[in-house]
């Protein structure tokens, strides 16, 4: 057996571990399990595996910060408190209803990435939608689709915009240029299309009468950190600064001030969070690197050089739509880490590396296994004991993915 194939059975292996998690292995075992097979096999020495464990340095220290970031939202009551207001602001109409979680999951995906809105607005969501009396599934789907579709609005809306560009990361001018028109694009027909397929299942009539909960000292610190942190981002993305050290420092302060502010231990909120996501993510970012060690992502760009050649109008929005369906195999980050490596190598345009984050960040769309997000998605809603299966979602996702992929492709050729 040929050391390619061994090395892709991992990789396969690897990824199937990550999204079905048999025997309920948490997804960091599996990427750790591919980097020792990796050593062991001789596909990886390492020296190549620190390397590509430091590659991944910025996007840890963004995934910590946010997820200190959410983490603090949900402890202090934040985002009950927000969804509540979206509630009573519904006035007794499941449909305005349905439009106001979608503007909240796209605020708080913007300002906070897709992985918050995932695991944080969620079970906010799902408890909104029980105290008014509402089916709670319409308005949960909004919480997975919109995760993604508002996943480019900035570089801090996804970790994956992180992985795509890199050392190539843009000012804030010249990203929301590029990607602000094919983002309100992608916004707007995923919401077009979730009403459309859902408004039956919507009530006309919801209970108006909803406490909304008070908002505790830590809670309204924990509002202003937020908002902080949201424009301090701004600016470092328009400055080009790396956005992981300032994130990860926004978040340790917004921890002090609210912790202090609650007279609460620091210690409960940082032993709260998900820390296995990022070893899954180093091990990702070392799997990638065997790929690369191996001549893989040398034959991936050869094939997009063939497709410039051969068809230079089309060739991004074409290598967009196969990083998006890509994604639905590989799961958005291993495929978007493969993809930027692949960049790098042509050396690619802006315009072709912004098509390839569109087809990365709205590819997951179309299936439960496309991102991390809905991943985390899927896990929220089995907490609060909804089943919902990839079937089902898949049914909604082939109309939604591809109509959104298709109008970002296309308003980006505007935006250029």
């Amino acid at each position: 057996m040929s050391s390619n194939t061994i090395l892709w059975a991992i990789t396969a292996i690897t990824m199937l571990g990550i999204v079905v998690r048999p025997w309920r292995l948490p997804e960091a075992v599996w990427a750790a399990l591919a980097v020792a097979a990796l050593l062991i096999f001789g596909l990886i020495d390492m020296a190549h595996t620190v390397a590509g464990v430091a590659r991944g340095a910025d996007v840890y220290l963004f995934l910590a910060g946010m997820m200190l970031l959410a983490e603090l939202g949900r402890r202090h009551g934040v985002f009950d408190w927000l969804a509540a207001h979206a509630a009573r602001a519904a006035d007794g109409s499941g449909h305005r209803l349905f439009l106001l979680v979608y503007l909240a999951g796209t605020v708080v995906t913007v300002l906070l990435s897709n992985d918050a809105t995932a695991v944080v607005l969620t079970p906010a969501v799902y408890a909104v939608a029980r105290a008014v009396d509402a089916p709670p599934v319409p308005y949960l789907l909004i919480c997975a689709f919109v995760a993604n579709a508002g996943s480019f609005v900035l570089p801090v809306s996804n970790p994956a915009n992180l992985v795509v560009f890199g050392e190539h990361m843009p000012g804030l001018a010249d990203w929301l240029a590029l990607f602000l028109l094919p983002s309100l694009g992608a916004i707007v027909v995923t919401y077009a299309i979730l009403y459309y397929r859902l408004r039956a299942g919507l009530p006309q009539v919801i209970r108006r009468a909803i406490a909304v909960p008070a908002l505790s000292t830590g809670g309204r610190v924990t509002l202003g950190a937020l908002a902080g942190t949201a424009l301090l981002l701004g600016a470092a993305s328009a400055l080009r600064l790396p956005l992981g050290p300032v994130t990860l420092a926004a978040g340790l302060v917004a921890l002090l001030l609210a912790s202090v502010a609650a007279r609460v231990s620091p210690l409960a909120a940082v032993r709260a969070l998900s820390w296995d996501v990022l070893l899954m993510v180093a091990g990702l970012f070392v799997l990638i690197e065997a790929l690369q060690a191996h001549g893989v992502v040398t034959a991936l760009a050869a094939q997009l050089q063939r497709l410039q050649a051969a068809e230079p109008v089309m060739a991004d929005g074409i290598a967009g739509a196969v990083l998006a369906l890509a994604c639905n195999l590989f799961n958005n980050l291993p495929a978007g880490l493969l993809g930027a490596a692949t960049l790098d190598h042509v050396a690619a345009d802006p315009l072709l590396r912004a098509a390839a984050l569109i087809g990365i960040d709205l590819g997951p769309n179309l299936s439960v296994s496309g991102s991390l997000a809905t991943i985390l998605w899927l896990t929220a809603l089995r907490r609060e004991g909804v089943q919902f299966s990839a079937w089902r979602f898949l049914k909604l996702g082939v109309l939604v993915m591809p109509a959104s992929l298709l109008a970002a492709l296309l308003l980006l050729q505007v935006a250029a």
